[in-house]
């Protein structure tokens, strides 16, 4: 495979050998497809070049909270490379896209190299745990409108497009409310005309003006994620 057929950051930055040794294997994402299930052994790494999935905490009582999303600059399993076996949370698709898996054995040799795929591992890893510290801050600081507009913006960025299919009661699972609250806080978007809501279909009508109502944390992590991938690396081409 040639790297730069590649729409995910990390595949895009690999030399073919080391693609080769991944042994990767395309995946289609239809909705809700389990790339991890709690307590279950992670088996594979998951790269997605296009479409979304989420990272689920599921409780007792079977409801379940956002806690983090994936798109093209992510890889899914990743913590299997530093000592994980079995898997705390759950990771499905959210907006069906395409990808490819690589089973954990082959990342793990890849890995232990100690070369580019290591490094990149690491770096996105770090990327990770800075997304989920900015997470937190913004589910305890900001109101469920400006969270929602928030998240809208992230899909839109990872599915590559205006318009995706969501119900009220997914966002208000990922966003930790209920569905009056998504229907509140969706309307006042619409009434905005910065969205079109209609059979479960979002359509972002106006993308500046909805990122003006969304919180800050939407810009801090896109400028974050893009510094991933364009930092110094100590690898030369």
């Amino acid at each position: 495979m040639n790297r730069k057929q590649f729409k995910n950051t990390l595949l895009n930055e690999l030399e073919p050998e080391s693609i080769n040794r991944l042994r990767l294997s395309p995946v289609q994402f239809e909705l809700k497809h389990d790339m991890q299930i709690p307590h279950k052994a992670i088996t594979h790494l998951y790269f997605v070049e296009s479409g979304m999935a989420s990272m689920t905490s599921t409780f007792e009582d079977g409801s379940q909270v956002e806690v983090g999303t994936f798109g093209f600059e992510s890889v899914i399993g990743i913590s299997a490379l530093m000592g994980t076996k079995k898997a705390l949370n759950r990771v499905y698709t959210q907006i069906p896209g395409h990808g490819y898996s690589c089973p954990i054995d082959a990342a793990r040799k890849e890995f232990n190299l100690a070369g580019k795929f290591q490094w990149l591992a690491l770096r996105y890893v770090q990327a990770q745990l800075d997304q989920a510290t900015q997470s937190i801050a913004c589910n305890a600081k900001h109101k469920f409108q400006q969270r929602l507009a928030r998240w809208l913006l992230i899909c839109s960025d990872r599915a590559g497009s205006d318009t995706f299919k969501i119900s009220h009661s997914l966002l208000a699972d990922m966003l930790g409310g209920t569905r009056a609250t998504v229907t509140l806080a969706a309307g006042a978007l619409k009434r905005k005309n910065l969205i079109r809501y209609q059979r479960g279909v979002i359509t972002i009508l106006d993308h500046a003006k909805l990122q003006k109502n969304a919180c800050e944390c939407y810009q801090i992590v896109k400028d974050h994620v893009k510094n991933f991938y364009e930092f110094e690396a100590p690898f030369t081409e």
